[in-house]
């Protein structure tokens, strides 16, 4: 179930050339993969992400700049430039116990970086975005925005919170030429997907080695986690005219999870 990664080409034409993006936790993961796809089609690219040796280094690749922020510190936040065309909020983190174990400021805190982050952003970013009459917002949710599944009560939460600060964005954002839409991916090849497996087999009592099949892709229809390059395809689309009408959207990439 761990087969070896699916080469994933660019297959669409994107040109970007003359706008910006910024990509939050860019350093590794999806957010390198979407930093890199989004350069290569012409963006310049800022690379924001709390390791900020592994942001410069991807930032270096993509030729753009890098910025080394918690995210969780709404005050760094606010220091961030924001005067751009392509906002990406992917960076996230995972925290796994039952609802009675689990610790109340980590819970504030995933909400912080995955909440609270994303909507001082893009409030920060949308003026840019409407003197310019075009922008796109695009969040990286998760299937676990449209589904829930037990032990991740801040991870589920702060995802369907997600889900509707982009659909608010979606709404207001129409007649300034701003669209907002969620990526919905299961569980993707990166190293926060990795660093799970033990935890979830502690709190399903299985052997780690069976994490990935019995617990990770149990719903999937498609046996095999899903490549970041595939997830950046879908968001260099999201940036092409003809995705212009895609708006308030939730997008599964999930292999048919959401499907049962």
């Amino acid at each position: 179930m761990t087969a070896e990664p699916v080469a994933v080409p660019h297959v669409v034409n994107v040109d970007l050339t003359g706008r910006t993006a910024l990509v939050t936790g860019g350093g590794s993961g999806i957010g390198r993969a979407c930093a890199l796809r989004l350069a290569a089609a012409g963006a310049a690219v800022l690379v924001v992400d709390r390791n900020v040796e592994a942001a410069k280094t991807v930032a270096t690749e993509a030729g753009g700049r890098a910025e080394g922020i918690d995210l969780a510190d709404a005050g760094a936040v606010d220091r961030l430039d924001t005067d751009v065309d392509i906002v990406l909020n992917n960076a996230g983190l995972q925290h796994v116990a039952p609802v009675p174990d689990f610790p109340a400021e980590r819970f504030a805190y995933l909400h912080r970086v995955m909440v609270e982050a994303p909507f001082l952003i893009i409030r920060r970013a949308l003026p840019h975005m409407y003197a310019r009459g075009w922008g796109r917002i695009i969040n990286i949710s998760s299937v676990h925005g449209l589904r829930a599944s037990p032990y991740k009560a801040a991870y589920v939460s702060a995802k369907h919170a997600l889900e509707g600060l982009s659909k608010v964005v979606a709404l207001e954002g129409a007649e300034h030429g701003v669209t907002a839409n969620c990526i919905n991916p299961a569980y993707v090849r990166t190293a926060l997907v990795e660093s799970q497996i033990a935890d979830q087999a502690t709190t399903h009592g299985i052997p780690e080695s069976e994490v990935v099949e019995k617990i990770m892709l149990a719903r999937a229809a498609i046996k095999r986690l899903i490549e970041p390059e595939e997830v950046a395809e879908l968001v260099a689309y999201l940036c092409t005219p003809p995705a212009a009408f895609i708006t308030g959207a939730s997008i599964a990439l999930d292999g048919g999870w959401t499907a049962n």
